[in-house]
């Protein structure tokens, strides 16, 4: 906090979604070749399952009920010995499209050039996603994130009436803890918008003016895939921040979804997921973090004038920058 306000404001936040948009492959993939299971088996018959469970009268969530079928899984011996430290170490499994993480260091560098400094900007990038939280967190973009939103597990819960003054026993997973859709990541964009993440005495059903918030949504950027994420994009556009879809390079079913979202005006613009230097995407992201600077420096700039009581001015000197200004422009 601070004595000028709730927060500074000085945040911009590109917060990503993670499958098919920092990586072509979905993150699980590890989690297969591991095990020995057959992908496909396993996606196909989560498909199947929203059917299956309505036969007993029980609606499960279509994004998430994989989630479930993992555990099942766990149980049946088939990802015997799964823990959350097993989960993260095969996050360094994950592959990333081309560009990355390098791409995520050079957007920040953008807000720390000298043409920023009086403004002590910074960027910030987020994942916010239906998959698993560990996986992200033993990637190898992990140590570029300012925080993740995703699925987590716990390992072995508390039995009724134990004492909780300890810490958990470590051990296989046994529940969700933590689950996200492609509806409720919208919450997760409210909680990074009202600063939820850095000061623990806000919840994000805490009632702040836009102008106390920590990260406004003109500040943000969210870059992700596809038509589930029309959520998420539709809050952030709404509130006046800027959304990116992105494409597999070189896949024209892809581009075509892109483009779909782009003329339905969904997003803002389009764009490969190539994140090298001088890629289109790259340049329309450092383009537009630019422009965002530019804008929080100049409001800054208009809210301090505006505060600033200018000290009287004799009239002859009023006169002589008239004529001064006169002069200028005549020549």
């Amino acid at each position: 906090m601070t004595d000028k306000g709730l927060f500074l404001q000085n945040v911009i936040a590109v917060i990503w979604d993670f499958d098919r948009t920092l990586s072509p492959q979905y993150m699980q993939k590890p989690l297969f070749e591991a095990y020995d299971v057959d992908e496909n088996t396993f996606w196909e018959q989560v498909g199947r399952l929203p059917a299956y469970y309505r036969k007993a009268g029980i609606h499960v969530q279509r994004d998430t009920c994989y989630l479930g079928h993992i555990l099942s899984y766990v149980r049946a011996g088939r990802f015997k010995g799964l823990t959350n430290a097993r989960l993260r170490d095969l996050g360094k499994n994950i592959t990333f499209y081309r560009g990355l993480p390098f791409f995520l260091d050079r957007l920040k560098t953008i807000v720390k050039a000298p043409d920023y400094a009086e403004g002590d900007l910074r960027l910030e990038h987020y994942v916010v996603s239906t998959g698993l939280a560990e996986i992200i967190r033993g990637s190898e973009i992990a140590e570029k994130l300012d925080g993740v939103w995703a699925s987590e597990f716990i390992e072995t819960p508390a039995e009724p009436d134990t004492d909780l003054a300890g810490a958990p026993a470590h051990g296989e997973i046994t529940q969700i803890a933590t689950l996200l859709d492609n509806t409720t990541k919208t919450r997760a964009l409210f909680e990074i918008n009202k600063g939820v993440n850095k000061e623990p005495s806000i919840t994000v059903n805490d009632a702040i003016p836009e102008e106390e918030r920590r990260v406004p949504f003109k500040n943000m950027i969210y870059v992700a895939d596809g038509p589930s994420d029309i959520p998420s994009f539709s809050v952030v556009r709404k509130h006046g921040g800027l959304a990116f879809a992105v494409y597999k390079p070189r896949s024209p079913r892809h581009y075509e979804q892109a483009l779909m979202l782009q003329e339905t005006d969904r997003v803002d613009m389009i764009g490969p997921a190539d994140y090298r230097e001088g890629s289109s995407t790259d340049m329309w992201f450092q383009s537009q973090i630019r422009r965002i600077a530019s804008r929080m420096l100049d409001e800054r700039r208009r809210a301090l004038e505006s505060k600033v009581r200018k000290e009287p001015v004799h009239l002859a000197e009023i006169q002589r920058q008239k004529k001064v200004k006169q002069k200028e422009a005549e020549e």
